[in-house]
């Protein structure tokens, strides 16, 4: 399971000029905890480069909404209804306050056309996230509610990084039912497997607070191999 993007930034990966050339076709936009950016079926086709903040990527599913994926400032999300001009595939929502900057669909596909290289970017970007999609459903099939629940927790730790004392206090902070949407489980079939990982040392909880003691044993865990 992938639940992030590449470790830099679309924006980051930009030239200065080609950075400030991108800002200038859009506004900012200001978005609350839980509010929609993008809603999945919707006919928008704006592109959002996000500022600041986080957001999580759900999809729509019989159980439930599930989290794809989670992104975070200098990422794009809404660029696939930007270029093929279809409804949109998921619903991007503000895990807290978020800014952005709203290109419309037309100025985005003008800027890649007269930039080769941010076309490139694109493309390498929508291909990781279908490797992570595929990823994805391998673990759902073949993976424990507890295996899902370690390797979403490895990931969180990973991009987090740890304190001096080698504990990592996860980040974003996620509630268990959006923990839970991230590993395509029942709130209550993750509330028991974060009890399981409680009793064994290896995290503490509170309140959109997850604690990971020992990160090595929680990968090996996520592995099947513990």
């Amino acid at each position: 399971m992938g639940l992030f993007g590449e470790r830099r930034p679309f924006l980051e990966k930009l030239t200065h000029t080609d950075c400030l050339a991108l800002r200038a076709l859009g506004s900012r936009r200001s978005f609350e905890p839980q509010e929609h950016l993008v809603t999945e079926g919707g006919q928008g086709t704006d592109v959002l480069l996000i500022l600041s903040g986080w957001c999580a990527i759900r999809r729509s599913t019989e159980r439930g909404p599930i989290i794809l994926a989670l992104r975070t400032a200098g990422e794009l999300v809404g660029e696939m209804a930007a270029l093929d001009g279809r409804p949109r595939s998921a619903t991007v929502s503000a895990l807290g306050p978020v800014e952005a900057l709203a290109i419309a669909g037309d100025r985005f596909r003008h800027f890649m056309a007269a930039r080769p290289y941010v076309t490139g970017l694109v493309m390498a970007q929508l291909t990781e996230r279908l490797r992570s999609a595929d990823d994805e459903r391998r673990a759902l099939a073949s993976g424990t509610v507890l295996e899902r629940l370690a390797t979403c927790l490895v990931q969180l730790c990973d991009r987090t990084g740890p304190a001096p004392d080698g504990s990592v206090a996860i980040s974003p902070p996620l509630s268990q039912s959006e923990i839970a949407a991230a590993v395509g489980a029942t709130r209550e079939a993750v509330a028991k497997a974060l009890r399981l990982l409680r009793e064994q040392g290896l995290v503490t909880t509170g309140p959109k607070t997850v604690v990971v003691a020992d990160v090595d044993l929680l990968r090996l865990l996520g592995s099947g191999a513990a």
